[in-house]
């Protein structure tokens, strides 16, 4: 995980005083990309870290060779603590806090401790239920992705059977508490969800890096993608007085509130991934949203009707 990278990779700072990103990248084996962003998140979360160029260069921490973590100041180590603590549910990072809770000065120790503390994690939604699945084979596909290895990948997608085929991982994601692995494959770049992955095996084929890959810029360009599918339908519809804590909830940023009508009524417009999508979603609402277009969305729901009072309607409760 990153946090016990950016832990072990502060523990060689003080070791060394002065480092370059290629002895960053050989100690913690990992590319030299990712021995710079690390390096870069440790300055950006306020550690006094710092880099030099030029000759005798390379990242340093402030105050010369020979500082050692007693340099950092009380808050430095309460940023740094409060990035780790949330994930130091796993046993290698907290070997790694109890390492650096030693090295650090004994009047800055019960504050660590506290920041570590202060933060926790609740991956379940209010009716208990997981929001994110098991990920069996995290630590086979992180290791491809250190090493830079081909992986024969088992994967069943929504509604699919598993199958199998070779990818080119290139990093991992995570968006929203959901894990996705970020591949190349031989239809361009795909994200695979994690919890969908049924078998990961290394093949010890290189993997093939686009030239100038940056994970984040190519997941950004992927998941717009996604989201482009998301909103590929909007309905205009007007809705009862009331009626949009409701609309809120179910349809959240994809919901548009306009001006009031006569009838103190408003126009409301939703986006969603197709009209029979939205259709669906709003039939719950009854009478107290009126969908006005697309013509599409409006028959979906007139068939819903009909097949709703098919089964509940009053001649089926009678002769129930």
């Amino acid at each position: 995980m990153r946090a016990d990278r950016l832990v072990a990779t502060l523990l060689f700072l003080q070791a060394r005083g002065r480092v370059t990103v290629a002895e960053v990248a050989a100690e913690l084996e990992v590319s030299e990309r990712t021995a710079r962003r690390d390096l870069e998140a440790l300055a950006s979360a306020g550690i006094p870290v710092y880099s030099q160029r030029g000759r005798g260069g390379g990242w340093s921490l402030v105050g010369g060779a020979r500082t050692d973590l007693t340099g950092l100041a009380a808050g430095e180590i309460r940023a740094l603590f409060l990035v780790a603590g949330p994930s130091s549910a796993t046993p290698e990072l907290r070997v790694a806090l109890r390492k650096l809770v030693r090295a650090l000065p004994t009047t800055f120790r019960s504050g660590a401790e506290a920041a570590a503390r202060a933060g926790t994690t609740d991956d379940t939604d209010w009716s208990r239920a997981p929001l994110t699945a098991a990920a069996p084979h995290l630590d086979a596909l992180q290791r491809a992705v250190v090493e830079g290895t081909q992986i024969r990948l088992g994967y069943a997608g929504p509604g699919k059977p598993a199958g199998e085929r070779t990818v080119h991982p290139l990093g991992l994601v995570s968006k929203a508490g959901v894990q996705y692995l970020l591949a190349g494959t031989d239809h361009g770049l795909r994200a695979f969800r994690l919890s969908r992955v049924t078998s990961a095996e290394a093949t010890g084929d290189p993997v093939v890096r686009p030239d100038g890959f940056d994970l984040a810029a190519a997941w950004r360009s992927l998941a717009a993608q996604m989201e482009d599918r998301m909103v590929a339908a909007t309905v205009r519809a007007r809705a009862e007085p009331g009626a949009e804590p409701i609309l809120e909830g179910l349809f959240g940023g994809r919901l548009r509130i306009g001006r009031s009508l006569a009838d103190g009524w408003r126009e409301i417009e939703i986006d969603g991934p197709s009209p029979d999508v939205l259709a669906a979603q709003l039939a719950g609402l009854g009478a107290r949203v009126e969908v006005l277009e697309p013509p599409a969305a409006r028959e979906r729901l007139a068939r819903l009707a009909v097949e709703l009072a098919t089964v509940y309607g009053p001649a089926t409760a009678a002769g129930g």
